[in-house]
């Protein structure tokens, strides 16, 4: 009949045994992991804590007094060794860059070196441990821990917890069912209660069984629960979002940014279904030449763009990681290099075709000047062609910058502008007048931009409105618009826009949806860019604008889409 003590030894001789080859043989299966650092930090992990667990074999085994207290010491200096590759393991696997921190590595060699020392030269000081052979609960090498012991000790399980904790913080703020993880992770530290147990001489000796811990680890993380063990890690270091889906495209997991832009993630049982039941935009995006979409977020548009990649363990795919990178920046930028390129195409199309036309009547003046007797006459029309050029290189120019991105907007107040613009337009004694409500109006714009919106509006309200009707006939026989009943009115809108109006000849109801373009003038002497300006301008406030008949049956023009930033009354000028 076998004896309890027989028995006892066997069961510590083939637990550590046990444990040593379930680490060794668990190291093909961590070399598997893709993500680089926790692979090397899970590999030495294992290595270190099979050798720590094998020299438990031979201690127990050892047929000597000398070679029990050498595979002691190589368990004491592989043991403490083990703390390292688990910090590093816990840093990497949850996003961390503490395992590459210079300082901290050279604080960990130089660490483990000195307790190292202090093992080592136990024979000398006697301060870490004292042995003598006793037969309880079996005959052994009976372990006397003295006071360096408990000081490393307390100092690997401080560091062990350190590393307990960052698990425990990425599950906590994971979406992902992580109780089984949390578990095994429980039944990794436990045999420290047995570390402490052991030191109070019950039937258990006084040893370290934390190598016991980490072979549950190992076969737990790497076989029972490869796929969780992988979606966690996957989970908690992205910051964009992610979904993970397995083989099936089933939900696995999503972190809280995904959760945040698909609420839909959110359903109690979203974990589990198939990824079309909850959220089939992401794979109707999938199919598509270019994987974006669009979202409206705080009041503005965000752009999307959606990745895949598969994602497995050694050569089974385990399933594929569906990542969001939000590129708004990227889009939007893109979208001015965009409109920018057009404008250039267009300016240039526009200076080559309506520069030709007084180019060449320049030319041809020119030639004529030369061999006319009166070369006057032919050199006046020479200079009104260069005259029409400038205006129109002006234009244009002006044109371009206000097409630009508008980099701040502040509070404008139109009530005041409008008479600052309408002072830099030569009005040709037309009159200004300003609507009742237009003096508690304030507006987010740029002001040098929406000033030369107004001058714009009442310079082609000037050049297209008055008409001999609206005039009084000069001494000379021309007419003069000198005080004259034309009117320019800006006023507000109630849907907080402002509109300028005039009471001259209006627009035909045909025209109104291209005199916006460019070139678009019923002025023989016009360029025709007037109104182009004043549409860049709209576009770049991201306001609207149409043309309308005006309340006099003039034209009228209104602006919507203004963030209006104060109704307080301010004193306006009056202009007149």
């Amino acid at each position: 009949m076998v004896s309890v003590t027989s028995s006892l030894f066997l069961l510590y001789v083939v637990v550590f045994g046990l444990s040593s080859l379930a680490c060794f043989i668990s190291v093909p299966r961590a070399q598997a992991i893709e993500h680089r650092d926790t692979r090397v930090g899970l590999t030495w992990l294992l290595v270190l804590s099979g050798g720590w667990a094998a020299a438990h074999v031979g201690y127990l085994v050892a047929p000597t007094d000398e070679l029990t207290l050498v595979f002691y010491y190589t368990g004491l200096v592989i043991g403490i060794g083990a703390v390292g590759p688990w910090l590093h393991f816990c840093s990497a696997y949850t996003g961390r860059t503490l395992h590459r921190n210079p300082t901290y590595r050279r604080l960990a060699v130089g660490t483990y070196l000195a307790i190292v020392g202090v093992k080592l030269t136990n024979g000398l000081h006697g301060l870490y441990f004292t042995a003598e052979w006793t037969t309880s609960p079996f005959n052994h090498l009976l372990i006397h821990h003295q006071p360096l012991h408990w000081v490393v000790m307390g100092l690997a399980y401080a560091l062990s917890f350190v590393g307990f904790f960052m698990l425990l913080e990425l599950f906590e703020r994971l979406n992902h069912d992580t109780t089984p993880i949390v578990v095994l992770l429980a039944l990794t530290g436990a045999p420290i209660i047995l570390d402490i147990l052991g030191a109070f001489r019950t039937t258990l000796i006084g040893t370290t069984y934390s190598p016991i811990g980490v072979a549950i680890f190992a076969v737990g993380m790497l076989y029972v629960y490869v796929e969780k063990f992988q979606t966690i890690q996957l989970a908690g270091k992205h910051d964009e979002p992610i979904v993970i889906l397995d083989a099936d495209d089933h939900i696995r997991d999503y972190n809280e940014n995904a959760r945040g832009l698909f609420p839909e993630l959110d359903r109690a049982d979203a974990i589990g279904e198939h990824i079309d039941d909850v959220v089939p935009e992401l794979t109707d995006t999938l199919e598509d030449d270019q994987p974006l979409f669009v979202r409206e977020r705080d009041d503005e548009t965000h752009w999307y763009r959606l990745g895949e990649s598969p994602f497995g363990a050694g050569n089974t795919e385990l399933g594929r990681i569906l990542t969001i990178a939000d590129i708004t920046e990227q889009e939007r930028y893109r979208q001015e290099l965009e409109a920018q390129n057009e404008r250039l195409e267009s300016f240039a199309s526009m200076i080559s075709h309506d520069l030709r036309n007084p180019l060449s009547v320049a030319n041809g003046h020119l030639e004529m000047a030369r061999e006319s007797d009166e070369p006057a006459k032919h050199l006046a029309i020479v200079e009104e062609s260069h005259d029409r050029m400038e205006a129109l290189i002006q234009d244009v120019l002006t044109l371009a910058r206000q097409g630009n991105p508008i980099d701040e907007l502040e509070p404008v107040e139109v009530g005041a502008l409008a008479p600052a613009a309408w002072e830099m337009v030569d009005t040709e004694g037309a009159r200004l007048r300003l609507g009742d409500d237009l003096e508690d109006r304030w507006v987010r714009a740029d002001p040098d931009r929406l000033q030369q919106l107004l001058e714009n509006l009442f310079r082609n309200a000037i050049e297209h409105g008055i008409t001999e009707s609206s005039a009084e006939p000069a001494g000379d026989g021309t007419v003069s618009t000198s005080n004259a009943s034309f009117t320019v009115t800006v006023g507000v809108l109630e849907d907080n826009g402002f509109f300028v109006e005039d009471d001259g000849v209006g627009i035909p109801a045909e025209d109104r949806e291209t005199v916006f373009d460019s070139g678009y003038t019923t002025n023989p002497d016009g360029t025709g860019l007037g109104l182009a300006i004043v549409a860049e301008i709209v576009d770049a406030h991201d306001w609207s604008i149409r043309v309308a008949e005006g309340t006099d049956g003039g034209a009228r023009f209104e602006i919507t889409g203004v963030d209006v930033v104060s109704t307080a009354p301010v004193k306006t000028a009056s202009s007149d």
